[in-house]
């Protein structure tokens, strides 16, 4: 059977007019059939008829580990709890635990004072937990980083992102889920900001990370910078300058706050998003709690390029979907290296225009991490 090598990619026809592209990124096979994209399992684990038909069946089971087609179980998404792990004997086999207790953010509300508060820029990575061990993401998959540089960690448990640059989210996520342990690992660098198993204010949690780590000079491991915010002004400057410099946004901490599980409104995240219109030209049908009703808008933008946007919809736009040739506004963070929105969200159908869509214009909003 064919295959691809690192970073190539390949057509390979469907159903519709135009065919499927599948990719090799990191040894990670993807496809950008709504099938592939609507899985909530790990994005190493996924498959799909696409890259099946292309690669083989066999060969496919072996990448994934058993079967090739997701079971029931893995089109869940795994619930948050307790870290409850053990250390791995790092394989290179795909290896789940329980999802980390993570400290997770809130927008901020554009109201909300924020004098005082530490003020961070919200690295555009991957988030990692350091258990002492090895690295886990947000779902308590691990990150097969290679011995050499595990070897620079403490074993005391730390919350951080694993970082390339900015605007280098791409290529980050490529090496990082890769299982094969590669030297590619020194172009990444673990930015710390939090140690979550010291119950202390923020203040001191810093003050023991400048301590563990502030004497390293290793800097593929260093504690993120943090200052005080002086007023809402100086908010929108830091965030000014931050995404000047082409970072995604800004992290604030409440003063004095401790560390906890789950979202909590003493961590807030800021950014600006930008959106912009494309024309809808295919509806693509929903699974799961959306099936039998719209699942995504395939749209198209001025310059030919399509992608699907699936969130932002409230059950009755699901249910009576923006017609075919409508044009739409969608929310989105940034272009891929593909030129197409990443993360896009629906905003709302324009009726006011006839003519082709617009261009994207940045507006200020609450955002994500």
């Amino acid at each position: 059977m064919a295959d691809l090598a690192d970073g190539e990619s390949a057509e390979v026809k469907g159903s519709g007019a135009k065919p499927w592209i599948i990719r090799n990124t990191g040894g990670v096979f993807s496809c950008n059939c709504p099938a592939w994209r609507n899985q909530s399992v790990p994005i190493e684990r996924r498959s799909c008829k696409h890259i099946r038909a292309f690669r083989g069946a066999a060969a496919e089971a072996e990448r994934i580990g058993g079967c090739a087609e997701p079971t029931p179980s893995e089109m869940v998404k795994p619930s948050r709890g307790p870290a409850s792990r053990k250390p791995s004997g790092h394989t290179g086999a795909i290896e789940e635990s329980s999802a980390p207790p993570l400290l997770l953010a809130h927008p901020w509300d554009n109201q909300t004072p924020l004098d005082g508060w530490w003020m961070s820029e919200k690295l555009d990575g991957v988030r990692a937990y350091w258990d002492g061990t090895q690295f886990l993401s947000r779902q308590g998959n691990r990150f097969h980083a290679p011995a050499w540089f595990r070897e620079r960690l403490p074993a005391s448990p730390l919350d951080g992102e694993l970082w390339i640059d900015r605007g280098a989210f791409q290529r980050t996520v490529s090496i990082v889920r890769r299982q094969d342990e590669t030297d590619l690992w020194s172009e990444v660098s673990y930015l710390v900001f939090d140690a979550p198993a010291v119950a202390e204010p923020f203040e001191a949690r810093q003050k023991f990370l400048r301590s563990l780590l502030g004497r390293s000079r290793k800097a593929q491991v260093r504690v993120l910078e943090h200052q005080r915010c002086k007023s809402i002004d100086h908010v929108r400057e830091e965030l000014q300058r931050v995404e000047a410099l082409g970072g995604e946004g800004l992290m604030l901490r409440e003063p004095g706050s401790h560390y906890e599980a789950g979202r909590s409104h003493t961590l807030l995240k800021v950014k600006s998003f930008l959106d912009a219109e494309a024309r809808v030209v295919g509806h693509q049908a929903g699974t799961g709690k959306h099936k039998g009703r719209l699942g995504a808008l395939l749209v198209e933008m001025p310059d030919g390029k399509q992608f699907a946007i699936g969130t932002g919809m409230s059950d009755a736009e699901r249910a009576h979907p923006p017609p075919i040739g409508s044009l739409v506004t969608y929310r989105y963070q940034e272009l891929t290296d593909r030129g197409v929105p990443r993360f896009p969200s629906f905003l709302r159908v324009r009726t006011d225009v006839d003519s082709g869509a617009g261009q994207a214009r940045p507006i200020r909003t609450r955002s994500g991490r």
